[in-house]
C-alpha cells in the first residue's frame, strides 16, 4: 500500500483559520483540508509547506511551530500528515488547485465535512490553542 508524507498548514490571520476545500476533481472530493502537499524527495517539510502554498495559492508562509505528525490509513493508501502553524507573510490567496476556502474561528472547525486524515491536526490544534488560550475561541 502506498504510504504518502505530506506536509498541511494551518493557516491563522485574526483569530481565524483557513480550510481548503477539495475540487471535485481531486481524491477526497470536496472534502474540507489544511491545505499542502506530499513532501518531494531532499526537501524538508517546512520547504516542502512553502512550496506547495506558492503552487496551490499564491501565498508566501512563515512556517512557525509544528504540531505532532499524525498517520491515516484509508483503504487504497495511507498517509502521514505533518502539520505547522502558519502566517500568510505575502500574496492574496488565488486558487489553483481546490474548489473553496474559508476562514473559521478554531471553535467552528469541526463543522465541516473534513478529509478523515485532518480529523485529529483538528483536535491536536484545538487542544494547543486551548492550552495557550485558556478557551477555545
Amino acid at each position: 500500500m502506498k504510504h504518502l508524507h505530506v506536509t498541511c498548514a494551518i493557516i491563522e490571520r485574526d483569530g481565524l483559520v483557513l480550510a481548503a476545500q477539495r475540487s471535485a476533481a481531486m481524491s477526497l472530493p470536496l472534502k474540507w483540508e489544511f491545505p499542502g502537499g506530499k513532501i518531494d524527495p531532499g526537501e524538508t517539510p517546512e520547504e516542502c509547506l512553502r512550496r506547495e502554498l506558492v503552487e496551490e495559492m499564491g501565498v508566501r508562509v512563515r512556517v512557525g511551530e509544528s504540531l505532532p505528525a499524525s498517520t491515516h490509513r484509508y483503504p487504497t493508501f495511507t498517509v502521514t500528515l505533518y502539520p505547522f502553524v502558519c502566517s500568510i507573510e505575502a500574496g492574496e490567496i488565488v486558487l489553483h488547485e481546490h474548489a473553496a476556502v474559508s476562514w473559521l474561528p478554531v471553535g467552528e472547525l469541526r463543522t465541516l465535512d473534513w478529509a478523515e486524515a485532518d480529523l485529529p491536526v483538528i483536535e491536536s490544534y484545538i487542544a494547543v490553542s486551548v492550552g495557550v488560550g485558556g478557551a477555545v475561541c
